[in-house]
């Protein structure tokens, strides 16, 4: 089957020539095999790329994967049966070759804090807010993300230890610190 992250990748009729190229290739042909690394990198970037986005991750270790993929193609290309199409095998080694990426890396939720630096209230801002005001907001926001921004923003707690403290992952420690960012600036700009 082949893995959500390459649906749709492999147009019609690609899977019949990589079948082609890799009979070839597994018969001698460089040039043939050269051919078929070639034309199924690119779908590979692409997969890649959406499967580390899809996991939460930054693509830019999606041509890692991509490496990986292809020496593990290399390495285990006598076992591809050449009865059967070659892209779902492609495929199977392609999903677990980025299992094995997320897995290492670990399933943490990569958040880019400029993505949201404009949220946060300048130094400027903070100094004319009342105290009382700036509470009062960010006891309106939900409950876990009051005790992330608590715990981050206001006991400069890490990122870990919080997660740790509130039995939660790292990822959804970031994610709510974010939201809770995000919520509080618009409920204070909206003063």
């Amino acid at each position: 089957m082949t893995p959500n992250w390459l649906v749709g990748a492999c147009v019609r009729g690609r899977d019949d020539e990589w079948t082609d190229l890799m009979r070839s290739a597994n018969a001698g042909d460089g040039v043939a095999y050269r051919r078929l690394l070639m034309a199924v990198a690119p779908v590979l970037r692409a997969g890649a790329r959406r499967g580390l986005v899809r996991a939460g991750q930054p693509v830019d270790q999606a041509e890692d994967i991509v490496q990986d993929i292809l020496l593990a193609v290399h390495l285990k290309r006598h076992t591809w049966d050449p009865s059967a199409p070659f892209a779902p095998w492609l495929f199977a080694i392609a999903r677990n070759k980025l299992i094995d990426a997320l897995r290492r890396r670990g399933r943490r939720v990569f958040v880019n804090i400029d993505d949201f630096a404009e949220t946060i209230p300048s130094e400027q801002a903070q100094e004319t807010l009342p105290a009382g005001e700036v509470t009062r907001h960010l006891e309106a926001l939900p409950q876990r993300q009051r005790e992330v921004l608590q715990s981050i923003a206001v006991d400069s707690v890490s990122i870990k230890d919080t997660a740790r403290k509130l039995s939660m992952s790292e990822g959804a420690v970031r994610v709510a610190l974010h939201r809770g960012l995000s919520a509080l600036a618009a409920k204070m700009r909206s003063v």
